[in-house]
């Protein structure tokens, strides 16, 4: 199942260099968790650091004001359904949309596997500069220096401002947030894979659960089979809402497209009702001269044969039947998928409670005895 992720963080001086060895495996990273690099790239870069991306974060810590920001991060879930070098396509199209030919940057897919349940886990790092490309040929040390605005060849590279005020910048995230989503929804569409992701929060959903947090390798290893247990149930539990949902909505689908054929055929059938004299005359806004037209009787077998020719294309009558047949039993269907829905949120509240009491067991000290003569 799809699941939908973002966050932007920024970096200080001193911090670009390391952060780029890290999501591309390199250096001292080179050999920490190896297998797990899915794909990296960079583009945009300055001519003294088109073929060493890596050069370019190291000017970036060297020569970028104390107090700047050497480089902002866009950290995005990718969906498991699709193949590795679709969620490269996806990551480049989201590139372009977001950074284009505007930034430099450098990007990492991640795919390690789950702490808990052993599955995938693909991600992305990309990684750019907020200073823009002008096209002015500036050396490393430049490059990061303060703009000039009235003379940009004297300056270093200016800096692209993400929202002046807190609201703004806040605004521009829900945006680009939204902007993840859609791209994400198109490529899972494109892919044929029916699973779609919501920008919006639990509580914004209608969703009435706490998100689940992020433990990490290291709080999972302290886990007990207990709680990794109850973790994983909670997380089926939920799956299970979240497919009965899926179901119910499918069935509503499908009695809107009968209501919708049943209501095509009514308006067929009315067009096709036989009109008096008066009301054909008055229709076509003339009287027919039957010296020259055909007779009464011919006309009318003029008219239902067109109508038998039109009826065959349509075939309208042959949708409504098959609407028909998927329609039958639907309000047990959908009673049963209320009660498959009402029966797996039970269940969810139970694991989450199971889980709630083994993390308060985990917490609770053991009581030491001392014997004495």
């Amino acid at each position: 199942m799809a699941s939908y992720h973002l966050s932007v963080k920024t970096g200080g001086k001193g911090s670009a260099s390391p952060h780029a060895d890290y999501i591309t495996r390199e250096g001292k990273y080179s050999r920490e968790k190896e297998s797990d690099l899915e794909h990296k790239e960079a583009g945009n870069m300055p001519a003294w650091a088109a073929h060493k991306p890596a050069e370019f974060w190291k000017a970036a810590d060297s020569f970028e004001r104390a107090n700047g920001c050497t480089y902002r991060e866009i950290e995005i879930a990718l969906p498991r359904e699709l193949k590795p070098d679709q969620r490269l396509e996806l990551v480049r199209d989201f590139v372009r949309q977001e950074i284009g030919e505007r930034h430099a940057y450098q990007f990492a897919i991640h795919n390690p596997k789950a702490a808990i349940a052993g599955g995938e886990q693909p991600h992305a790092h990309i990684m750019f500069s907020e200073r823009l490309n002008d096209g002015i040929d500036r050396d490393p040390q430049q490059y990061f220096k303060r703009a000039n605005t009235k003379e940009p060849e004297r300056g270093g590279a200016k800096k692209e401002r993400f929202g002046e005020t807190l609201a703004e910048r806040k605004e521009y995230l829900v945006a680009q947030r939204e902007r993840w989503a859609d791209l994400q929804n198109t490529h899972l569409e494109l892919y044929q894979h029916a699973g779609r992701v919501d920008a919006r929060s639990l509580k914004d959903q209608g969703i009435e659960r706490e998100p689940e947090r992020h433990l990490g390798a290291g709080k999972v290893q302290r886990l007990d089979t207990e709680q990794i247990q109850a973790i994983l149930e909670r997380r089926e539990a939920e799956k299970q809402v979240q497919q009965a949902q899926d179901e119910r909505d499918s069935v509503i689908d499908l009695a809107t497209s009968l209501r919708e054929a049943l209501a095509e055929r009514e308006s067929l059938a009315a067009r096709q009702e036989p009109e008096s004299e008066p009301e054909k005359e008055a229709s076509s806004g003339r009287t027919y001269d039957f010296e020259k037209e055909p007779e009464p009787e011919k006309l009318s077998d003029m008219v239902s044969e067109a109508m038998k020719d039109i009826l065959d294309d349509i075939d309208l009558q042959s949708l409504v039947n098959d609407a028909m047949a998927e329609f039958q039993g639907l309000h047990q269907e959908m009673e049963r998928q209320r009660e498959r829905e009402y029966w797996a949120e039970q269940k969810r509240q139970q694991e989450k409670e199971r889980q709630r009491l083994a993390e308060q067991k985990r917490q609770k000290p053991d009581k030491g005895w001392s014997f004495s003569r």
